[in-house]
């Protein structure tokens, strides 16, 4: 609240629930990132594809999955990454706290792997973690595709 001189304030919109004792008010109103992208997605699928032909066609096509996958990204992204870097540090026996990037754990994991240094935990162990981290991955890339179980 910024108080004026003559007595009234402006009141800003995050502190009206406070003001008014209910729930706090997002600060980023709709529509949200991932339902931009759908409408992205759909307005490219359902009315622009059909009106073209050829190699313009084909990168529409490609630009509405791009829209997709950000989609699924901007939706999925943060609880895939959290479960991985819980997968992954359970494998490396390590306390998997979020101060080290992902990228750094997918690091340690691949070079574990490639020794075959991973204590404690037995093939099926490492494969099935592998796996989950995977149908991750894919329900994020190629959703329908995340139903696969690691089955050869």
């Amino acid at each position: 609240m910024f108080p004026f001189p003559n007595g009234s304030a402006l009141i800003f919109p995050a502190e009206l629930p406070s003001l008014l004792g209910c729930a706090p008010i997002p600060m980023q109103y709709r529509p949200t990132a991932a339902e931009l992208l759908t409408a992205i997605a759909e307005l490219l699928e359902q009315d622009v594809i059909d009106a073209l032909t050829g190699p313009v066609q084909h990168k529409v096509r490609v630009a509405a999955n791009l829209a997709r996958i950000l989609e699924h990204e901007v939706t999925l992204g943060g609880a895939n990454a959290e479960r991985e870097r819980v997968t992954i540090g359970r494998l490396l026996n390590i306390e998997a706290d979020g101060r080290t990037p992902l990228p750094e754990l997918r690091g340690a994991l691949a070079d574990a792997l490639r020794h075959a240094d991973l204590p404690g935990h037995s093939e099926t162990d490492v494969w099935d973690a592998l796996v989950a981290i995977t149908v991750d991955d894919l329900a994020i890339a190629k959703p329908g595709h995340d139903a696969w179980t690691g089955d050869t």
